[in-house]
């Protein structure tokens, strides 16, 4: 019974860190939206101020994570995944791939203004950066070297998405799990 208790108090705390971290680790930035397309013109201080310092070193300074450290590397859930620093719609589920990386990677992007190409000329090599077309957030680099239908391969830092899953596949899950606990198939 004590063994029980200890498990049940564990698994509750368990969950209200992973929430809470979810939650601290989400931005509150004013000018977050998933549907407001108006370019955003917040200082580099101001972000500063708003940004969890991770994703800041990244969407703003021009960062990198470590290789293998996002959970959205081999995330397989439905949805669309949006920029973490203003909520641009950046990608959907169905273009992401595994590329061996150690990015999250897509082939291709929501729209032609999700994202914002530039030439990165920096570490010695000739690269395409990609930027949100909001925001102009860092996010990663293009290559040429992706799947088809268009052959290129955006990798992403995943620190700098975040991720909605898709409500209609949610409810079916859901429906399909409920009868399925019923004995029906």
């Amino acid at each position: 019974m004590r063994i029980k208790l200890v498990m049940l108090v564990c698994s509750v705390l368990a969950f209200w860190f992973q929430s809470s971290y979810a939650q601290i680790t989400t931005p509150k930035s004013p000018v977050y939206s998933h549907t407001d397309t108006s370019k955003v013109t917040t200082s580099e201080t101001e972000w500063k101020k708003i940004l969890p310092a991770e994703v800041f070193q990244v969407a703003r300074l021009k960062g990198t994570e470590r290789p293998g450290t996002s959970k959205f590397e081999t995330s397989k859930e439905i949805g669309t995944y949006y920029c973490a620093v203003c909520g641009n719609p950046l990608f959907k589920s169905d273009t992401k791939f595994d590329s061996g990386c150690g990015w999250p990677s897509f082939y291709e992007p929501i729209s032609k203004t999700s994202i914002v190409y530039h030439t990165d000329k920096s570490l010695g090599m000739v690269r395409t950066e990609v930027t949100c077309g909001r925001c102009k957030s860092h996010l990663g680099h293009v290559f040429d070297d992706g799947p088809p239908p268009t052959g290129l391969r955006y990798c992403i830092n995943g620190v700098v998405l975040d991720f909605e899953k898709a409500k209609t596949a949610e409810k079916s899950y859901a429906k399909k799990n409920k009868k399925e606990a019923k004995g029906g198939k």
